[in-house]
């Protein structure tokens, strides 16, 4: 069958011939994948940058899915660390890491948006306690994660949320999709009555925004939750001493570990179900899985770039 393949960390994905994968264990199948995501945390753990990174090769890349089971029924579909992705025409997964889907869904539309959209789903529902009323910053909002928590955080019932970002053209989109008020990275005392921070840039970004943000509140003594999340800007955040004295701060990250994979199940279908009938938007362009080599390094565009054979 084709796949794309990695033989090393600096080296992108070819595309090329490997053997058919094989199921061995009670739950795995084999299926057909119709679309995956190329998403930042394919990237990071194929570059070795993400904690969960296995370092072994070739690797067949591609965390997620949209397949088809030997029954004909689609599926979204998690895999857990494996060096046989879903870059490929067909791959095993764990069908209890799998949620059924509709026959009438756009694979890609799903492929697209799953992954981000489970960073600030899983966080408000999994990591912390959310309450309706509270009014949430998302920090690198301008971005595919980002963009898709504005529009999370008001499902959820948020009753402001600012969106932060560098970018002032896709800031200016957010307002439509649900943001009550967009900043730049120099204005986020604007934002310093906060409850939850959903953070995607980390790094000293995100540290040099603690201050500002903390020294404005009207209540310091109000808690505020800053939720790590993502770190486009840094694996590491030099905060400030001050920030954790100053005012009452907690900080805690959401991801794969300390969200378990059963409450990461558990909240794939209500996800899917909105993606399905619109309820979030979703920029997604599909590209052939034998062009995955120029892909891979394509950061040119808003669109999620999904995989299709």
């Amino acid at each position: 069958m084709h796949a794309a393949v990695i033989t090393a960390h600096d080296a992108p994905p070819a595309y090329g011939e490997r053997p058919e994968p094989v199921a061995r264990g009670e739950h795995e199948r084999v299926v057909e994948v119709l679309a995956a995501g190329l998403h930042h945390l394919t990237r990071a753990k194929a570059n070795g940058t993400h904690y969960s990174a296995t370092g072994r090769f070739p690797l067949v890349p591609g965390v997620d899915g949209v397949v088809r089971d030997a029954s004909g029924r689609l599926r979204y579909a998690v895999l857990d660390d494996t060096d046989s992705g879903t870059f490929a025409e067909r791959t095993v997964i764990d069908v209890r890491r799998s949620v059924l889907l509709p026959d009438d869904v756009d694979p890609v539309r799903i492929a697209a948006a799953m992954n981000p959209g489970m960073s600030s789903w899983v966080a408000l529902r999994r990591r912390i306690t959310f309450r309706e009323g509270q009014r949430v910053l998302v920090l690198g909002a301008t971005g595919s994660a980002g963009r898709m928590a504005v529009q999370i955080a008001k499902r959820f019932g948020a009753a402001q949320v600012f969106a932060a970002g560098r970018d002032t053209a896709r800031l200016g989109t957010l307002p439509g999709l649900g943001a009550d008020q967009v900043l730049t990275f120099d204005g986020i005392a604007a934002a310093a009555d906060a409850d939850v921070v959903l953070d995607f840039v980390w790094g000293a970004p995100a540290a040099d925004a603690m201050l500002p943000l903390l020294t404005a509140r009207t209540d310091r003594s109000a808690p505020l939750t800053w939720v790590q999340i993502g770190s486009v800007a840094g694996d590491s955040a030099p905060v400030p001493s001050a920030a954790l004295r100053a005012a009452r701060l907690r900080i805690v990250g959401s991801g794969i570990g300390s969200v378990s994979p059963r409450d990461f199940i558990a909240e794939l279908p209500e996800l899917a179900a909105a993606v399905t009938d619109g309820s979030i938007d979703v920029q997604a362009r599909a590209v052939p899985l034998a062009r995955v080599g120029a892909a891979w390094n394509d950061h040119r565009t808003d669109e999620r770039l999904v995989l299709v054979p």
